[in-house]
């Protein structure tokens, strides 16, 4: 299956950081995928088919199509009904000048972003943060930033995604980027982390005072 993996990315005409960005693995772990030496796991898989429109019965034995649909709506990596703009200036905000992400959602156009993000061929994009901490390290670290969707209802939310969320704690919000996946208490998701050393978490929904979809992330690479 692993050799299947680099035929769906080469399709695409994605880079490995690319289609590992999607996936919510490293690069070298999505190059260990495609050589075989470690196996595709459930939650990629899925996301192979129900956001890349791979083509479920090709991807187990590489009889038929690849694609259930044409591969380009697949390319902005973003969930396939969604149309993508050939180019769009994402407006750049710092949550510690808008007092926290609720405000920031609740009345965006009251706050003037500290610069603008253009960048072609994605989804819309409601704004863009940056990043604090290192749980989803090493797909994202401290300072990089990502470009989100916001959601208005939670019951909206797409299992296995990666999404930015403000959550209260004791009356204080506490702003992450995590992947929701689903929790077996009722009333309540989980939290999962890129980062290894960080446990999982689980919480209840009613915790949730914002949420947004993550579309793409920047890392700011400086050049000596």
């Amino acid at each position: 299956m692993g050799g299947r993996v680099k035929l769906i990315r080469k399709a695409l005409g994605i880079t490995q950081e690319q289609l590992a960005q999607r996936l919510g693995v490293g690069k070298t772990a999505l190059s260990m995928i495609e050589t075989g030496k470690t196996r595709l796991s459930t939650r990629n898989r899925n996301i192979l088919i129900q956001e890349l429109n791979v083509n479920p019965n090709w991807l187990e034995t590489g009889k038929g199509e690849i694609f259930n649909a044409d591969p380009a709506l697949s390319a902005s990596f973003g969930h396939s009904s969604e149309m993508t703009m050939p180019l769009q200036s994402v407006p750049l905000y710092s949550i510690e000048a808008t007092a926290g992400l609720v405000p920031l959602f609740e009345q965006q156009e009251l706050h003037n972003p500290i610069n603008y993000i253009h960048i072609p061929n994605l989804p819309k994009c409601d704004g863009a943060i940056y990043v604090a901490g290192d749980s989803m390290y090493p797909l994202l670290k401290s300072g990089d930033i990502v470009l989100y969707k916001q959601l208005h209802d939670v019951n909206d939310i797409f299992w296995g995604d990666m999404y930015l969320l403000s959550i209260d704690l004791d009356g204080e919000e506490y702003v992450t980027v995590k992947y929701i996946q689903h929790s077996d208490r009722k009333g309540y998701i989980k939290l999962v982390s890129q980062n290894p050393h960080h446990a999982d978490k689980e919480i209840e929904l009613s915790r949730i005072r914002a949420i947004a979809l993550v579309k793409a992330s920047i890392r700011m690479n400086s050049m000596r």
